[in-house]
């Protein structure tokens, strides 16, 4: 008797286009149905233009592997379509990220707020106000269609009442960690627990516990393997954010979409300025203190800033927590109880968001 064939890898590039392809199809008809009422078109055209941009589509992809990893099987329409409405709910809060960070560059573009801006060139001085202002509004929509797309996905009563115990909580340790990020600076600017609970709240939970808790729970999975996933899914999330944290510094503008200077330039609290504050020697504190923040560094004061970051040793100890998180993650793995191809997705996608380049 012949051994069972083995089930086939899932192919997480084709989750991507699936996803792609529904939220295309959602924002042309948004875009018609505005232009025949005689409504602002703008809004739809720069979602569409936010979303298509780029971008890794990390959280739907979670989504899907996790529904695999409770047993879903094939294709189903009713979990790509809430892995989409993941992804509309992260333009949302993207939007609105970018505008309290003053960014000027998302994905190697203007912002949604600086390509706005530029639609209002007729309101001369107030067009970074109107861009700003209808940057909210996008953002604001972006969070109402996520929520069209979810109810419109066809889950049963039962499922959408747990799937949604999943999503307010996504929702509410987002936005939690959005408000410890802003306030980070208040705080001691040595403090690497607040930078590790940013961490916690804004990513670890978001990008990768909640997708993957999301897509698991519409394949009925229960509390064992949802505790089995967070162990996964943490300390990954940690690593991410940190391999980020360490791209805003040191990443290649034309890979990362963004200048290496903005996070420099904003202060961002993050683990690595953190570390290199507590072992720095005076003259370094000094340079961190003056440069770190300022809205007009340039090249030169960037390179000074990660001279220090160098010699005492942050960056070094940032990589090896980002090791040491990834050992965790795939440790967690080999505890799983889930089938091969979600496993092997999941091993993947942990390579992928700790060695990346962007």
């Amino acid at each position: 008797m012949s051994a069972p064939a083995a089930a086939p890898a899932l192919d997480l590039g084709a989750i991507r286009a699936h996803v792609d392809t529904i939220l295309t199809a959602f924002l042309d008809a948004k875009a018609r149905t505005a232009a025949e009422q005689r409504l602002p078109e703008d809004i739809p055209a720069a979602l569409r233009g936010f979303l298509l941009a780029g971008g890794k589509r990390l959280r739907p992809v979670l989504c899907v592997v996790g529904w695999h990893a409770a047993g879903g099987q094939g294709t189903d329409a009713s979990v790509t379509r809430t892995a989409a409405a993941l992804e509309m709910f992260h333009a949302f809060a993207l939007i609105h990220d970018d505008i309290m960070d003053r960014s000027a560059s998302r994905r190697g573009q203007p912002t949604v707020h600086r390509a706005l801006a530029g639609h209002y060139q007729h309101a001369g001085e107030d067009r970074a106000w109107l861009g700003v202002s209808a940057a909210i509004l996008a953002g604001d929509m972006a969070l109402a269609w996520s929520d069209e797309l979810l109810h419109t996905a066809g889950h049963s009563y039962g499922r959408l009442a747990e799937l949604h115990k999943v999503l307010d909580a996504m929702r509410e340790e987002v936005i939690y960690g959005q408000h410890l990020d802003l306030t980070a600076g208040l705080t001691s600017v040595c403090d690497a627990d607040t930078a590790l609970k940013v961490i916690r709240y804004k990513t670890a939970t978001y990008t990768f516990q909640r997708p993957l808790h999301a897509g698991a729970v519409l394949a009925g999975a229960g509390d064992t393997l949802l505790e089995g996933l967070s162990r996964f899914a943490l300390p990954l999330g940690e690593a991410f954010q940190l391999r980020d944290d360490l791209l805003g510094v040191y990443g290649n503008p034309h890979q990362t979409g963004k200048p290496a200077t903005d996070d420099l330039r904003e202060g961002k609290h993050t683990l690595l300025l953190a570390l290199a504050r507590q072992r720095g020697t005076p003259a370094q504190r000094d340079i961190l203190h003056q440069l770190v923040g300022n809205p007009h560094l340039n090249q030169d004061e960037a390179a000074r800033i990660r001279d220090v970051l160098d010699a005492t040793g942050a960056r070094t100890t940032v990589e090896d927590i980002i090791s040491a998180r990834c050992r965790q993650a795939l440790t967690a793995l080999t505890h799983l109880p889930c089938p091969q191809p979600a496993l092997d997705a999941l091993r993947h996608i942990a390579e992928l968001a700790t060695e990346r380049t962007s």
